[in-house]
């Protein structure tokens, strides 16, 4: 789910609209994701299937709406890769740069490439590898965040209030409740992953009791996250000039790290970079895995069915997703730029 990038990138894009009440933001969107996520995990406990969505449209609606649910779903989980390389490479280029001027900004594309390599090895290695790997990148990012939201709710001292999760402190032109919906629809990208753990029923242990744990629990426990770390810097900046906070410079999360809290920003820099390459690696988990059971069945050459015959990894759909986001990464890095590359593939 990439906490630390949605805490850092895309959680703040609703103070726009919510200002000071974010944390209530969250919450609605919480809400609404675990309304979504107790469906599908209803629907991976009784269909166990890596097709997850496809294989639950096919049989709930009909074949049809299956096959389009498939082709769509592993299209965009293929490029989503893409966009956080895209990302890994410009964020890491430009603080290096901020750092030492003799690092090149524009020299984005190695980082983008070690990404991609990274991703490929533990997509090879297997489903026990890359969700080790995943876990173990996720563990200490939201660690790192927590950490930085329990100092932030210290210094605030005084100034901590429950009055963020009422509608007082909404931005001008979204006043009450409307401006809470508003930011709400930009937090929910942020929840955006806790499906993710569908495609993997055939690889786990007890699919239909640990499925459904999994979809549950990733949205409600990073959910909470969300809610500590959103609470806390809205308290810390001052709720009422919060709809001034966003992604970058001073009123930011690295900014408030840089001027408050020392070195602590190059944790959260990391942070954010580990949950960049967390996120492409559980996106490369999911779209290789709705190949293979594309490919199963015939929709998808029958290639991308084929498994690695000691680690059980498919091979074909590694190998691939390893092309299509080097391609797409480079390819439109290079003809615009990286950061209009991330907002072409992102939209």
């Amino acid at each position: 789910m990439a906490p630390a990038a949605a805490i850092a990138a895309s959680i703040p894009s609703g103070a726009a609209f919510a200002g000071g009440s974010l944390p209530l933001s969250v919450v609605v969107a919480l809400i609404a994701c675990l309304f979504t996520a107790s469906c599908v995990a209803e629907l991976a406990r009784h269909l166990p299937a890596a097709g997850s969505v496809a294989t639950y449209s096919a049989q709930g609606l009909h074949p049809a709406i299956g096959f389009l649910v498939g082709w769509g779903y592993v299209f965009v989980e293929a490029l989503v890769p893409a966009l956080l390389l895209l990302q890994l490479g410009f964020t890491t280029a430009g603080t290096l740069h901020q750092e030492w001027s003799s690092h090149p900004a524009h020299l984005w594309w190695p980082w983008s490439l070690f990404g991609a390599a990274v991703i490929a090895l533990a997509g090879y290695f297997g489903v026990r590898a890359s969700a080790r790997f995943g876990t173990v990148l996720g563990i200490f990012e939201v660690l790192v965040f927590v950490a930085f939201a329990v100092l932030l709710i210290g210094q605030a001292g005084s100034d901590n209030t429950l009055s963020v999760f009422g509608t007082s402190h909404t931005a001008d032109g979204f006043d009450g409740i409307s401006g809470i919906f508003a930011g709400s629809v930009c937090t929910v990208l942020a929840f955006a992953g806790f499906e993710a753990a569908a495609p993997l029923a055939e690889e786990t242990k007890n699919p239909r009791r640990t499925m459904r744990r999994a979809v549950l629990g990733a949205a409600l426990s990073i959910g909470l996250v969300y809610v500590l770390t959103t609470y806390a810097m809205s308290v810390y900046f001052g709720p009422d000039r919060f709809a001034g906070f966003g992604a970058s410079g001073a009123a930011s999360w690295e900014g408030v790290a840089r001027a408050s809290f020392g070195l602590f920003w190059v944790l959260l820099f990391l942070a954010v970079v580990n949950s960049t390459v967390a996120n492409a690696n559980a996106c490369a988990t999911v779209s290789t895995r709705t190949a293979f059971a594309l490919g199963r069945i015939g929709v998808f050459p029958r290639a991308f069915a084929q498994l690695h015959p000691r680690r059980r990894s498919p091979v074909t759909g590694v190998a691939v997703q390893f092309v299509i986001a080097v391609g797409a990464t480079l390819g439109l890095g290079f003809a615009y730029d990286p950061v209009t590359a991330f907002v072409l593939l992102a939209t």
